[in-house]
Order: C-alpha cells, then structure tokens, then sequence
C-alpha cells in the first residue's frame, strides 16, 4: 500500500484518548482486583485516579511513574507520534515533575502499513522527548492488526513538591491552560469533514508539552495546591475526580472555558464520540446546573486528548501566574474556584 495515501485515522474505529475504557466501567473492573499491599514509600497510587504515580526515594527524591498510548487521532504519522509523546509525558508534568526518561510502546500492523509510517511516528516521538530534555532509552514492539502508539515515562520531583489532585483548597482559583474541543475537532477529521489543516489549532495544541514548570519562577509554583491534565474523561470527569480527591465542590463558569475553533459547529454535524455520552454519564450526578441544560454542555464531556493542565492555585497569585502562563498558553485562563464541599462536585454558572 502507498503509505502517502494511507489516512491512520481510517484504519481505527477510535482514535487518541477517545479510546480510553469508559470510566465507570474501570472503576467497576478495578474495584474487582486485589492489588498486592502499598509500600510506606508509595506517596501517589491509583486510589484518587491521579495522573501518576509517585514513589520516594528519600527525602531529596521521588519517582514519578506513568504510561500512555492510543490508536491514531490524526491522518499524518509524524505528527501521531509527536502528539502520543506530548500526551504520555502530561502526566509527569500534571505532577510537578519533570521527565527524565521514555520508553516506547509500540503495536505495528507490519502487513498493512509501511515501515516508513513507523519511523516517523517513532520520530514525533523522539522530537518530543527531545524538545522535553528526557531520554528516549528503549521499548517494546509487537506486530499488531491496530497501531497504538505511546510511551512509559519516568520523571523526578521533590517529594515535598508533588502536585496531586487531592489538595484544592477552598478558596482557590482554578487556570485552565488549553483550549477545550479536540475531541470534536478530531472527529470531524475522522469523519472527512475536515482536513489537518483546517483544525490546526487544536492539533498545534495537542503537540505542546504541558511544561509549565520552567516558565514559572519556583515562588509562584508554590501557590499551585493541585493539578489534573484533561485527557479522554473530559473537562467534567477529570474535574470531578479533582474535587472528590480533594473533597471539595468546584464552581464553574462556563463561558470561561477556552474552546477551538468551530467547536459547536462541530457538535452540531454530529463529531461526536463513545466517550461524549459515557463522560456524561459518569459525571451527571455530581452536576448542578443553572440555566443550562446538559445537553447543551458538550464541552464538559469532549474527550481531549493531549489536553490542558486544570490547576488549583492560591487566589493571590492567581493573576501572577496566568499572565506568565499565557506566555506559553495564549488561551489559559481563570475557569472557576474552589469551595467548600456541597452535595455536588461541579456547579455550573
């Protein structure tokens, strides 16, 4: 096959963190597994449905450890591979770590696609990791009918400065630093509504590393309480695990949250996935609405892939930080607050 032919986009039936298990059906699958004991040096496991996990080494020292791959989310491999890398190495930012090594995971169908179309996604990736100053040591490849692609990362941060997202404290700001709608915006591409091109902001966007740890002075990273990176359960299902954890409640406005472009011409052609309807179920309980009604708040549900940090900061340095965030993420902007907790998670105004 001529791979310059070939749109990865077509040879899947979901694509990027879309393709991630419902979340109610993992809470259900995980709750029936008996995990061996913790270890007193386990500081971050799977209980809150954190981004990472984190293991001390000693009091200087802690691991931040993770992985994540997926099926293609856009047509062009070069361009899968950056934005696979990008996603994974989220997570070890989300914590407040940074990256110091990769690996690869890599499921290839060797009989369909070419060997070029793995080297440059393997090269995306490399880019990426590059851009990140981490390592690319290895990985691990099998000969698959579905390409996934992705990467097991490990990443250092002082134990005392872990970023989790069980610490909101009342009071608090909340900054989201990217826009929300990839998962709209990647199935019109899907549907060959559109071409890469023409949502080039949201790919541009999933392809920037979350790094905001070396563009914030270490003063003003102290006054981040918690953080969360939006990923395939949505704006509402990644905001709510955050409040749980931290048991409070979050008011949103939701014309605060930054959304690409055509977002809701998008919806209304029906770009639409699984995770839309599952993200809304799994959240709608803990949902207060004002005048809005649910169905007209798909931007709470659009399963984002490589998203936004969603960052619980101390309301004095609120404006401090999201003037030197928008540096790097021109959108970033002040979604909500923190209060106390009430009967449910996420109220919207």
């Amino acid at each position: 096959m001529n791979e310059n032919k070939i749109r990865l986009t077509q040879t899947v039936q979901k694509g990027g963190c879309a393709a991630k298990i419902a979340a109610t059906e993992l809470r259900q699958i995980l709750s029936q597994v008996q995990f061996p004991p913790t270890h007193k040096n386990v500081l971050v496991d799977g209980q809150t449905m954190d981004d990472a996990g984190i293991f001390k080494v000693n009091d200087q020292l802690a691991l931040v450890q993770t992985l994540d791959f997926f099926t293609p989310i856009v047509d062009t491999p070069y361009l899968f591979g950056k934005i696979a890398a990008a996603n994974a190495l989220s997570d070890v930012y989300a914590m407040g770590g940074r990256p110091q090594t990769s690996m690869a995971i890599l499921a290839f169908p060797l009989v369909t696609l070419s060997h070029q179309i793995g080297i440059e996604i393997l090269q995306g990736a490399s880019d990426i990791i590059t851009e990140s100053k981490s390592v690319f040591i290895g990985g691990h490849s099998i000969d698959d009918e579905t390409l996934k692609f992705g990467l097991s990362v490990t990443g250092y941060v002082h134990p005392e400065k872990i970023w989790t997202n069980a610490n909101a404290q009342v009071g608090d700001v909340l900054i989201l630093t990217k826009p929300i709608g990839t998962g709209a915006a990647t199935a019109a591409l899907k549907k060959g509504l559109v071409q890469e091109s023409d949502i080039s902001d949201a790919l541009e966007s999933m392809a920037t590393l979350n790094n905001i740890i070396d563009h914030v002075d270490a003063d003003l990273l102290s006054s981040i309480h918690a953080a969360t990176d939006l990923t395939g359960f949505g704006f509402a299902g990644h905001a709510m695990q955050m409040a749980k954890a931290s048991e409070k409640s979050f008011e949103l406005n939701i014309e605060a949250i930054p959304l690409f472009r055509n977002f809701f011409e998008f919806i209304q052609q029906g770009c639409l996935t699984r995770a839309h309807r599952t993200n809304r179920e799994y959240t709608q309980n803990d949902l207060q609405l004002g005048r809005a009604k649910i169905e007209d708040l798909q931007q709470l549900f659009d399963p984002q892939t490589s998203g936004g940090l969603l960052l619980s900061v101390a309301e004095p340095a609120a404006a401090r930080i999201l003037t030197v965030l928008r540096n790097k993420f021109p959108s970033a902007n002040q979604v909500g607050r923190v209060v106390f907790a009430q009967s449910k998670r996420l109220i919207i105004n």
